[in-house]
């Protein structure tokens, strides 16, 4: 039914405002519990109804093995710190090129950003299509591992 004015205007005044006797409205007991209270249990026509696909688990998730980590490096910093790796001796000159594997800093991919500034082959799993180019233009080689 359509009412012009609500109908808590009509019951102000009244002492249990249409709920009877004034003990019965008290807390949340009257409505079964606070929030989803009882939704396995006696709300359970409620969630059957309104909220169907509230228990078990749907979905997959994959297992966090399965997914590659890419751990990449930019050429700018190869370029920068080919001395000190020299002289660390983690990359070693072979004929008169500077050979890189990046497996040994603990990276496993290679992208294209900056250039370098001399010839060397660098060793990695994966490279970029940029990271290539920029290599051989260079002079030098890129070998997936």
């Amino acid at each position: 039914m359509i009412r012009k004015t609500r109908k808590i205007r009509k019951q102000r005044g009244s002492r249990s405002v249409g709920g009877g006797c004034t003990k019965k409205r008290r807390g949340a007991g009257h409505r079964g519990g606070r929030g989803l209270a009882g939704g396995n249990k006696h709300h359970w026509t409620w969630m059957v109804v309104n909220d169907p696909n509230h228990f078990g688990k749907y979905g997959f998730k994959r297992p966090q093995k399965t997914i590659q980590q890419f751990k990449p490096i930019n050429l700018t910093f190869i370029d920068n710190e080919i001395e000190k790796l020299l002289d660390a001796e983690i990359a070693v000159k072979e004929d008169g090129q500077i050979v890189l594997d990046v497996t040994e800093l603990g990276y496993n991919k290679v992208l294209g950003k900056g250039t370098l500034s001399q010839a060397m082959t660098i060793k990695a799993p994966k490279f970029s299509q940029s990271a290539i180019a920029k290599i051989e233009d260079a002079g030098g080689i890129a070998e997936i591992i």
